[in-house]
């Protein structure tokens, strides 16, 4: 089945599997998509913040967005109406509220747990961008406009780092990863220390901010351009021997992270070890790995996805440092390079697989070895554990982000560039609860559904 033909058909779908959709159009694409603060809860709808980047053809500046998108609560959309989208538009619900105009392309995007109005950025540099989007002067991103000023720079890759990237759920810090093979630690506590000991500065608020003194320093200066203060690591980390893709950090440690590579390797690390790995997978994957992911429910689990389609789980209790362990699972339901792996925030056994073949997975282990039940909705060609797919965009899935404040939502982006002549689509969901819920609970309320239509019928 071609693309557009799987597009046809899933568009018919929606009514029946989605509790809400929205579709985004966007001129120029964009690597990355993240969930920022909540801003507002309503009767019907939450309002949210959301960053995104422009990817340009160099007309104009590259740049990182921030969004306000408007997030409908479960079961208030009419099953008509999230249907009725056109390609080619914007959605109402996602308004443009920011424009920072980013030095170089903007690669990957990461919020800061404890205050996500603090991001990261990668471009094609060795070095990682810290921006406070609160303080950063809205910008128009025009031909020769100077580049917005960084509140922080991190330096200390040898290399271009362009892609891997995390922030630390428990504490400031920021793990990166790059060409030069090195796996590289800051904290941005370091850089506000040094800040406070000076005379007349005050803590912006919320943990991780940035002194006022040089919130406003860094944000300010559309025509003179200031100079961005900058730091250099805690510690460099070696291991890998080829470009490292992705990092992550253990949700429950500061200290523990992990990394993979070109080099098909997953490793381990411990800054309490020293800077050696403390586990190196050797053959994690038969290909480059691009993703990895750390489950925030179960810190044994680990998933890792690779450029030979395929998604792994490994368990770190059954590595050893010689790096003897088999995955526990292997997940095979894409048909190109998967490119993100994400653990849902709100089942520990379901996470979601984004790939190159236009297709965003989700999957639940614990439903593996289960028989398929009998009501004859389950494809029993599907692979093991698979429960949904989303198949809404038309070309490669670079990015997605479960929302950790609205359960079951997701914002997925595609680069449209290979399929449409450019662009790209920005789409967030929720699939109907039907499909995630216990099976019981489903039951029991469509009984109850049934018995009030003859109700109806009979009156």
């Amino acid at each position: 089945m071609g693309v557009n033909e799987r597009y046809t058909q899933w568009k018919t779908l929606v009514p029946v599997l989605y509790d809400w959709l929205a579709n985004h159009n966007l001129v120029w694409p964009s690597l990355s998509c993240r969930w920022g603060p909540q801003l507002e809860q309503a009767t019907y709808k939450n309002r949210q913040r959301l960053y995104l980047s422009e990817q340009t053809d160099g007309s104009v500046p590259n740049t990182l967005v921030i969004a306000n998108c408007e997030v409908v609560k479960p079961r208030v959309a009419a099953a008509e109406h999230i249907s009725q989208f056109n390609e080619e538009a914007r959605s109402p619900f996602v308004k443009k509220y920011k424009t920072i105009i980013h030095p170089g392309e903007v690669n990957r995007i990461r919020e800061l747990p404890q205050n996500t109005n603090i991001v990261a950025t990668h471009t094609d540099s060795p070095d990682v961008l810290i921006w406070d989007v609160d303080s950063q002067p809205n910008r128009h991103a025009v031909l020769g406009a100077t580049e917005s000023c960084p509140d922080l720079i991190l330096t200390g890759h040898k290399d271009d780092a362009e892609f891997a990237l995390a922030m630390c759920p428990t504490e400031p810090f920021v793990l990166s990863g790059g060409k030069d093979k090195l796996v590289v630690l800051w904290s941005i506590q370091d850089h506000i220390s040094t800040l406070a000991a000076e005379p007349g500065l005050s803590k912006s608020p919320g943990s991780g901010g940035f002194p006022n003194k040089s919130a406003s320093k860094a944000g300010g200066g559309n025509d003179k351009r200031t100079k961005s203060p900058s730091i250099g690591p805690r510690d460099v980390y070696q291991g890998h021997t080829d470009t490292v893709e992705d990092v992550q950090f253990c949700p429950s440690s500061a200290q523990e992270f992990c990394s993979v590579g070109d080099d098909s390797c997953l490793v381990l690390w411990d800054a309490r070890a020293g800077c050696s790995p403390v586990v190196k997978v050797e053959k994690a994957h038969n290909a480059d790995l691009h993703c990895v992911d750390w489950n925030p429910h179960d810190v044994n689990l680990i998933l890792t996805g690779s450029a030979d389609n395929s998604v792994h789980m490994f368990d770190r209790r059954n590595l050893n440092l010689g790096g003897v362990g088999a995955p526990v699972h292997k997940f095979e339901g894409h048909n190109a390079a998967v490119l993100c792996v994400q653990w849902s925030p709100d089942k520990s056994s379901v996470f979601g697989t984004s790939a190159e073949d236009g297709i965003l997975n989700i999957w639940d282990y614990e439903k593996i070895g289960k028989k398929q039940d009998s009501t004859g909705l389950k494809v029993p060609t599907a692979p093991p554990g698979l429960f949904f797919r989303h198949a809404g965009h038309r070309d490669k899935v670079v990015d997605f982000h479960w929302n950790a404040s609205d359960p079951w939502t997701i914002v997925s982006v595609s680069d449209d560039g290979e399929s449409t002549g450019g662009g790209g689509t920005l789409q967030i969901w929720r699939m109907i609860d039907l499909i995630h819920r216990a099976e019981e609970d489903v039951l029991v309320e469509l009984e109850n559904f049934k018995s009030h239509i003859l109700a109806c019928e009979r009156s």
